[in-house]
């Protein structure tokens, strides 16, 4: 008989590669979606659906002993919110629910696998230097200080048979904000926020599914990692991976930091009274603009004789033929 795992967030970009990978792992799959979510691109997928309140620990804690998952994967919570407290209520409150709820339940649950974020540490100033899995978290954005507090809330939970990922920026198929700069490249434009030393880190999309689902199996608990292909990559990386899939060349600017600033900050004047977030913010600018995001995947590679399938090249290479395919890209 098939396990069943719960993955939660499945309707967003990282929840759709976790779906398909966990049937192909021989998965009894249950998506858990929001009422006013947009699954029409889920309806050929062999899958269940549920519904959870967040809100309440014990209507999770019934949910959860009603399908009696061997597996839960907590992937949801929001990247766009307008406060600190906004952000803590989604991505840590609610995690925390179902996580104390995952720990009352009356079988054996056998993983728990919470999907955090790098941000969730924060970048490091030195470019020598790399993020640990035990690094001194130092988040440098609301986002990633509520990932912070979720992780810190989840391991105080005792009898949570816990795991914790900490993904760098995910890219590939379906992925809509790196997805940004896919366009601009392919328009002919390679735009820069001032001039200045970075490194990158980058995971593929279904590289990190995979790494998941495995640790479902594996005997691995208590534990954080770092998720990324393993590589540093120098600021003009990504672009220049694009223009390669893309056969495209472009107008390379560098713009002021302090002419982003300002419009980072005259788009957040603008959607003050809009339940939307710009795409662009002064959160937004914090990551972009940070020395170093290159962490170290060590632990993860020993643990889990992971080795990544998808370097950058590689990765984007998958990644436009995909969008242009779907029409994402002309």
């Amino acid at each position: 008989m098939s396990k069943k795992v719960l993955i939660t967030g499945a309707s967003g970009f990282v929840g759709y590669h976790l779906i398909v990978t966990a049937i192909e792992n021989g998965l009894e799959v249950y998506a858990a979606v929001r009422p006013n979510s947009d699954i029409s691109h889920l309806k050929d997928l062999d899958i269940n659906y549920v519904n959870l309140n967040f809100n309440a620990v014990d209507e999770l804690k019934e949910a959860l002993e009603e399908k009696q998952y061997a597996y839960i994967i907590h992937a949801a919570g929001t990247t766009k919110a307008k406060t600190l407290q906004e952000y803590n209520r989604v991505n840590a409150d609610f995690s925390r629910n179902l996580a104390m709820a995952a720990s009352l339940v009356n079988y054996r649950l056998e993983k728990f696998v919470f999907v955090s974020s790098l941000a969730a540490i924060g970048p490091i100033a030195d470019l020598n230097a790399v993020i640990d899995d035990n690094a001194i978290a130092k988040p440098v954005t609301f986002y990633g200080l509520s990932k912070k507090l979720a992780e810190e809330y989840l391991n105080k939970i005792e009898n949570l048979p816990l795991v914790t990922v900490r993904p760098t920026a995910v890219y590939g198929p379906r992925e809509k904000d790196i997805f940004i700069l896919f366009k601009t490249i392919n328009q002919g434009l390679e735009p820069y926020i001032g001039r200045f030393n970075q490194q990158l880190s980058f995971i593929y999309v279904k590289d990190l599914a995979e790494v998941i689902i495995r640790l479902l199996k594996s005997d691995v608990v208590a534990k954080s990692y770092n998720i990324s292909d393993g590589l540093t990559y120098n600021r003009y990386a990504l672009a220049n991976g694009l223009k390669k899939a893309l056969q495209k060349r472009t107008l390379k600017m560098h713009i002021p930091l302090g002419m982003i600033k300002s419009l980072a900050g005259f788009m957040d004047a603008i959607y003050a009274k809009s339940s939307k977030t710009p795409t662009l913010n002064k959160e937004k600018i914090k990551e972009l603009t940070a020395p170093n995001w290159a962490c170290n995947i060590e632990n993860l590679k020993k643990d889990l004789q992971f080795e990544p399938q998808y370097n950058l090249e590689r990765g984007l290479a998958e990644t436009v033929k995909w969008y242009k395919m779907n029409n994402w890209l002309k």
